[in-house]
Order: C-alpha cells, then sequence, then structure tokens
C-alpha cells in the first residue's frame, strides 16, 4: 500500500520564480527560497504579508509543492483570513482552500478533532472558555477547602496557565514558592474535573497536539509531522515555548521552517511571549537563511527615523537599519500640554482640524499606555460631539468594575434602586446565591417593598438557611453603615469607603494579576474623576454632593448616538499591534506613565519591552504623528509631576519639533512676568529649540540661571507661587485666566456682585462658572 502522505515525485526541473516589480531584492529573497530554514527578520512597514504570500505562491506554483502539505501559522484570525484572500487573488480560490492556513489554536483544534484519541478525549470534547474555567477553579478552591481570599481563583488560574506556557505540569509548581504545594493540588484537580468533563481548555489545546507529535511512538504524530512539507510562522517573536516546540517537531522531518517577525516588535511577554526563541533561532538551526527586510514602506522618512532612534539603544536586538523611500513629511510633533485635560483638548481639537481637511476619522488613532487614561479622552470627545470607539478594550463607564462601584454609590444614594442593589448584593462573593436572591424578590413584591427594605423581612422570615440569613443581615448592616457615614463624608470620601467596607479594593489587592491591577487602576481614576466634581463645584461655590456626581455620571456615560459615523479608534498601544492608521496621537509619553513604573530598578526587562511597544507605538502612522506629555496628571486618585518620558530623548533632533499647547502658553507667559517682577519660582516647561524636557532647567522661568545638576531618572518638583486675582475688576470678557486645578481658560461673561462668578472655557472642559476669588489672571 502505497503511503498517502508520500511526497509527489518531481518529473522535472522547477522553473525558476518570476516575482513582480514591487518585490524589493530581500522581499524576493525570502519568497524564492525554497528548502531548509529560514528566519525573516521583518521591520515595521517592511511587507512582511506580501512576502509570506508570495513565498506559498511559489512553492505550489513554480516548485509544485501540494497546497494540503503547506502550513502556515498566524496569531490572530484576521491576519489568517487577509492571508487566504491574498493568496486565494494569486493561486485562486480551489487551490488555496486546501492550504492549512490558521491560528495556532484553529489549526491544532482541527488535528485535535481527527486525533482526539491520541489525546487521550472523546469525538464530543468541548472547550472550556474563561467563564467555564474560573467555575472548575472555584470548585477546585471549595473542593480543598482553601480560603478564596488567600487563594483567589482567577490568581491560581494564572498561574496554572503560565506553567502550561512553558508546557510544565502540576510536578513544577510544588517547589515554586512557599504555595507551591497547594498550587500543585488545584492543578491537579483542575485537570481532574477538565477529563471528567471530557472539556479542555486554551491551553490544553496546543499541549495535546505536542505531545502527540514528539512522541516518536504515535502513530498520530507520525502521520502529523509526515503531513506537512513547508511550515511557516508569522509574527515569530509573539511564540511561547510550547508553540516553538510545536513547529520545530512538525517540520523536524524536513527542516523546512520558515519563520517571519522583528525581535523590535515583541511585547506580550505577560502572555508568554519568548523574545529570545526569535532571537536564539541561529542557534537552534546554524545553516538557517537569514533575511532581512528593512524598507518601510508604510510611513514618511522622519517618522520612520523616529522610531529607529527610540529602538537603537535596545539591549540584545538583532541590528537592523530601518529606512524608506518616502518622503520626510510633517516633523513628529512632540507636544507640552499643562494637565491631562489641556492635553484632551489639544487632541481633539488637532482631530476636528484634521476632520475639517478631509481626513476620514477611520484613519485617526489616539493611543495610550493604559486603559485608565481613556476616562478624559474620552468625556473631552463627547464634550466636543466628535465620534470615537474604543478598540481592544471597552468605553470607561461601561468596564464592571466601573459599573460596580457605581451601582454601590447609587444605592447608597438611593436605597430603592433594585437594578444597582442585585448588581452588588453578591460583588465581592457573599455566598449569597440565585435562591437567596431570588426569595429576597419575592418577599419584596409581597410586601411591595424595595429589595432595600426587604432585606431585614427576608433575613427573619425563616424561609433562608442560617447561613444564607447571615450573609443577607452582613449585607444590609454594610450597606446601612455607608448610608450613615454618607451624611458626613465628601462623595470621593463615601466612594473610597465603599471600597474598603466592601471587601472590593481587597478583593482585587489579593489578585496578583494584571487584569485586577488595571481593575484597581481603573477605580482609583474614578475616585480621581469625584475629586475633580468636588473642586469644580467648589470653585462655583456649589455643593459637592452625591446626587450631583452621579447624575453628572449618567449623563457623561450615555451612549453615542453616532454609531454608524466613521470614528476615531482609541485604544492602548499593545491594542494597535498590527494596525497602521494616517495620524497618530501617542499620548501620555512620561516616566512612570510610559514607560510604565520607570522608577522600578527591578524590572529592567520590563523596561526593555516598554521600549519596543514605544517603537510599535511609533510606527503605526503613516503620515503624522503627535506625542503629547503633560507636566502634571491627575491619575490614579493622586496628581503626579512628571517628567517627559526617556523615550523622547532618543527622537532625532532633526525629525521632531517642539510645540506647546495655548494653555500652557498662557500660564508660561504670565508666570515669566511674575518671576521676572520678583514674584517667586515655577515650575519648569519645555520650549524651543528643542532638546530632551529631562535635560531641560527651570531657568527657562527664571530668566536664564543654570540649572542644577540631576542624577539619572532623579524628580523634581517646583510648586507654584498662589497670586490674587487682583479684585473682579481686573477680569474681563475675553481675558485669560488661571485656575489652580483647571490650568488656564477665556473669560466667557462675568457677573456682577460682591464676589462675581466668571464663566470661563477651560483648555479641555465645558464653561465653569467659578468665583472670582479662585482665579488669577494669566498671560495673553
Amino acid at each position: 500500500m502505497s503511503d498517502p502522505y508520500a511526497f509527489p515525485p518531481d518529473d522535472a526541473e522547477p522553473a525558476q520564480p518570476s516575482f513582480p516589480d514591487e518585490l524589493n531584492e530581500p522581499q524576493a529573497a525570502a519568497a524564492g527560497h525554497v528548502d531548509g530554514p529560514l528566519l525573516i527578520f521583518a521591520g515595521a512597514g517592511s511587507g512582511k504579508t506580501r512576502v509570506i504570500v508570495y513565498r506559498i505562491a511559489n512553492l505550489v506554483a513554480v516548485h509544485r509543492v501540494p497546497p494540503y502539505r503547506i502550513l502556515a501559522v498566524t496569531f490572530t484570525n484576521k491576519a489568517a483570513g487577509e492571508m487566504k484572500k491574498r493568496l486565494g487573488d494569486l493561486l485562486g480560490e480551489e487551490v488555496a482552500k486546501d492550504l492549512w492556513v490558521g491560528t495556532f489554536h484553529a489549526v491544532c483544534m482541527r488535528l485535535l478533532r481527527k486525533y482526539y484519541e491520541a489525546a487521550g478525549l472523546e469525538r464530543n470534547f468541548v472547550i472550556y472558555d474563561d467563564g467555564d474555567q474560573r467555575t472548575v477553579m472555584n470548585r477546585v478552591i471549595k473542593a480543598l477547602d482553601l480560603d478564596d481570599k488567600r487563594f483567589p481563583p482567577r490568581q491560581v488560574l494564572g498561574r496554572i496557565h503560565a506553567a502550561k506556557q512553558e508546557a510544565k505540569g502540576p510536578e513544577h509548581l510544588e517547589h515554586e514558592s512557599f504555595i507551591g504545594p497547594v498550587l500543585k493540588q488545584c492543578f491537579e484537580l483542575y485537570q481532574k474535573h477538565l477529563k471528567d468533563a471530557n472539556a479542555v481548555d486554551f491551553d490544553d489545546i496546543l499541549l495535546a497536539v505536542l505531545r502527540i507529535v514528539e512522541d516518536p511512538e504515535s502513530l498520530p504524530g507520525r502521520e502529523i509531522c509526515g503531513r506537512f512539507r513547508h511550515v511557516l510562522v508569522d509574527e515569530f517573536q509573539d511564540v511561547n515555548q510550547v508553540q516553538y516546540r510545536l513547529v520545530k517537531a512538525i517540520s523536524a522531518a524536513t527542516r523546512n521552517l520558515c519563520v517571519v517577525g522583528d525581535d523590535d516588535q515583541s511585547i506580550y511577554r505577560w502572555r508568554g511571549a519568548d523574545v529570545r526563541i526569535v532571537r536564539g533561532f541561529r542557534r537552534d538551526f546554524p545553516d538557517a537563511t537569514i533575511v532581512k527586510l528593512e524598507q518601510n514602506y508604510r510611513s514618511t522618512n522622519n517618522i520612520v527615523k523616529g522610531a529607529l532612534g527610540i529602538i537603537k539603544p535596545a539591549q540584545d536586538r538583532e541590528p537592523k537599519e530601518l529606512w524608506t523611500d518616502n518622503h520626510d513629511g510633517d516633523p513628529v510633533a512632540i507636544v507640552a500640554c499643562d494637565n491631562e485635560h489641556d492635553e484632551a483638548a489639544f487632541v481633539v481639537s488637532r482631530i476636528k482640524d484634521a476632520v475639517s481637511r478631509g481626513l476620514s476619522p477611520r484613519e485617526i488613532a489616539v493611543f495610550y499606555r493604559i486603559h485608565a487614561q481613556s476616562r478624559v479622552l474620552e468625556e473631552v470627545m463627547r464634550a466636543e460631539r466628535v465620534p470615537y470607539q474604543i478598540i481592544g478594550g471597552m468605553r470607561f463607564f461601561e468596564r464592571a468594575e466601573i459599573k460596580d462601584l457605581l451601582s454601590y454609590l447609587r444605592v447608597v444614594d438611593n436605597p430603592k434602586s433594585d437594578v444597582d442593589l442585585l448588581r452588588v448584593i453578591n460583588v465581592p462573593s457573599r455566598k449569597i446565591g440565585d435562591t437567596t436572591i431570588e426569595r429576597l424578590v419575592q418577599t419584596a413584591d409581597a410586601g411591595g417593598t424595595s429589595l432595600f427594605e426587604a432585606l431585614g423581612p427576608c433575613a427573619e422570615g425563616g424561609s433562608l438557611g442560617s447561613a444564607a440569613r447571615n450573609a443577607v443581615l452582613r449585607f444590609r448592616d454594610l450597606l446601612q453603615t455607608l448610608m450613615r457615614g454618607a451624611t458626613d463624608l465628601r462623595p470621593a470620601e463615601i466612594a473610597e469607603a465603599v471600597l474598603e467596607k466592601s471587601g472590593y479594593a481587597k478583593m482585587l489587592e489579593a489578585d496578583e494579576s494584571t487584569e485586577a491591577e488595571t481593575r484597581l487602576q481603573n477605580l482609583r481614576e474614578l475616585v480621581g474623576s469625584i475629586l475633580a466634581y468636588e473642586e469644580e463645584t467648589a470653585a462655583a461655590a456649589e455643593p459637592s454632593t452625591l446626587s450631583g456626581y452621579l447624575e453628572r455620571v449618567t449623563l457623561q456615560s450615555d451612549a453615542d448616538t453616532l454609531e454608524d459615523a466613521p470614528r476615531v479608534a482609541m485604544m492602548t498601544v499593545h491594542g494597535a499591534k498590527g494596525l497602521e492608521f494616517d495620524t497618530v496621537f501617542l499620548t501620555g509619553m512620561e516616566e512612570d506613565l510610559f514607560p510604565f513604573r520607570s522608577q522600578d530598578p527591578k524590572r529592567g526587562e520590563d523596561q526593555e519591552e516598554e521600549r519596543r511597544l514605544a517603537y510599535v507605538a511609533v510606527t503605526r502612522a503613516r503620515r503624522r504623528l503627535w506625542i503629547t506629555h503633560a507636566g502634571r496628571r491627575y491619575i490614579f486618585g493622586d496628581t503626579r509631576y512628571g517628567l517627559a518620558s526617556r523615550f523622547l530623548a532618543d527622537l532625532p533632533r532633526a525629525s521632531v519639533r517642539q510645540e506647546v499647547t495655548p494653555a500652557l502658553a498662557a500660564l508660561s507667559g504670565a508666570r515669566r512676568e511674575s518671576s521676572s517682577s520678583g514674584g517667586g519660582s515655577f515650575s519648569s516647561r519645555p520650549r524651543a529649540p528643542w532638546q530632551h524636557p529631562q535635560a531641560q532647567a527651570a531657568s527657562s522661568m527664571r530668566g536664564g540661571a543654570p540649572a542644577p545638576a540631576r542624577a539619572p531618572g532623579e524628580r523634581y518638583v517646583e510648586r507654584d507661587v498662589e497670586h490674587d486675582s487682583g479684585g473682579s475688576g481686573s477680569i474681563h470678557e475675553g481675558d485669560r485666566v488661571e485656575h489652580k486645578t483647571l490650568g488656564v481658560g477665556v473669560v466667557l461673561s462675568v457677573a456682577a456682585g460682591a464676589d462675581p462668578t466668571v464663566t470661563v472655557k477651560f483648555s479641555g472642559y465645558t464653561p465653569k462658572a467659578i468665583k472670582a476669588s479662585f482665579l488669577r489672571r494669566a498671560g495673553r
């Protein structure tokens, strides 16, 4: 019987490949390569997808490799879909449909459906998603009689997934730390539950196939490895150990392994990606052909030079000289802003200018390092009626943790809000289950009361067991305590009390995952939003009430009415990978924000990834790039006086221009005048001619005195000296005025009186009514 996987014989010498003129010399060399290992270093915007597509087409059309013997692995369904479409256009749909093109998980699932028995599964096995996995882990924690506060299910799952991504089993966790033995038990019982349910999680899909192909005695393994003559891997810098071992094993017989990647764009270490794999490919394949794609087709010359300036200082990188034949274009704009509201106002004003000139909002993107930065940007976008969408995330006020805290606050403010009470009754977990909630609703319906009023009668009515009864009473006591305290607390203090007394903050602090940290950051940002509301109402001589804030935030978080219109894309830099836009705004380029937590000396490896992340951000822009940084930023509940990001120092001076927002320019002018008249010292801001903001001195505000020498990374704050507004008579319509929190604004109107109220349009805010005593004159 003939071997069904034997390579078809070659009856004649293959023709030489002929590639279109659109391929440059390195691209053609990579596309024309046939046998043996191949490593393609593909710089940003260098046309790597084009190379992969032409290489596959060359193998099929010229070298007569049957399409079903070619495996091309991508990291996203979008990338796989684009590759299939291009291959269909080149080879025809009938030929292209036989190619194996897909993500690691899609390819492995296709194999598992055929070789399920070799993986110890039954034919109808199921995949457990994230929610299913948490349900299983909750059961594991309960079965082992563990404290779910000390061993949060999400955190335990994270440790298990991290181990699986390195192909490690339960035994590897036993000696990892003092809780290793407990993690080992959890891992073992978790896997037992999966096996009993004939289920796999996402990591198991890959691990099951890996075990099959690495088993030399396995007939299914030999069949899988014999099936493919050529293996291609896209985005190779993002693979983990399991994925690398998979493609190595599958291609072991022919050694026709082609990998395409860029170590400069490895930004997913927190997902298990290991940049050492792409950098060490030569060690595993000493005879590999190396091709570098260094010509950028995407961006202007100034943007390319800026990107290269940022990435060149990276440690252990493969040397690559990114370049382009494109025109210089506009310089990269480095924009100094007063604060986060001024920054948002500047970004939105430039977006409106670009749209007015005919650029589609779809061609504009706003990047930030962390999700919490989006709140102020979203507020200004809504205020200015600029349609936008959050990519790879959700709007700030739609996030689960934000909705949870707002629901708590609404119940404290209005105990009759049943919807909000139901949302938080068991968040964090209080062991109040669906049956107890159902009886609570029945009690409220029978008595014609709110759910809050029914908490006591339900608990004392005898229909609940002792555990449920005690849980309901504790919840009632919690709400009553919060309500009593609310009469003497400011709105922000009420929010902080809710986070503390409910156990919500403690729950997230106990979970060491990145997701939990992000949720905590978002909650601190919400508290910061409440504090900003308090300051605004105080300046307008109005009371700060919880009801007032909840009314404001409810109106702010109304859904867009322009859902069908082209929208500006807003996203974290991680979410921007693989995308490109005509115009990009990279916001928040400050130390401790980007690079994130830059002052921590233990995060050296993280800082290298932060540099790569900045490189990815810059290379998303085709024609225009704006980079903003603020002198002070209210975030996570604190005002931070920041230094501009160290990465800005690496931008070549010839490729950038420096700008200052109008509000900061006016503020600086007023401070120079005050300084020259002996008014005191003021914090410095970057000024032309260009130099890195960290290297600049406060002397620009002090008449030219040299700045004191500072150690690298040293932080400093120079406080402003308060000045009297000069009396209400000195403030007129059209004047520029300064408020210590809101920044610089323009007076729209002045209402007469002993302590006149001035209506001011501040940068990044809607018009505010402010008492004149809270203002001082700013420069024109």
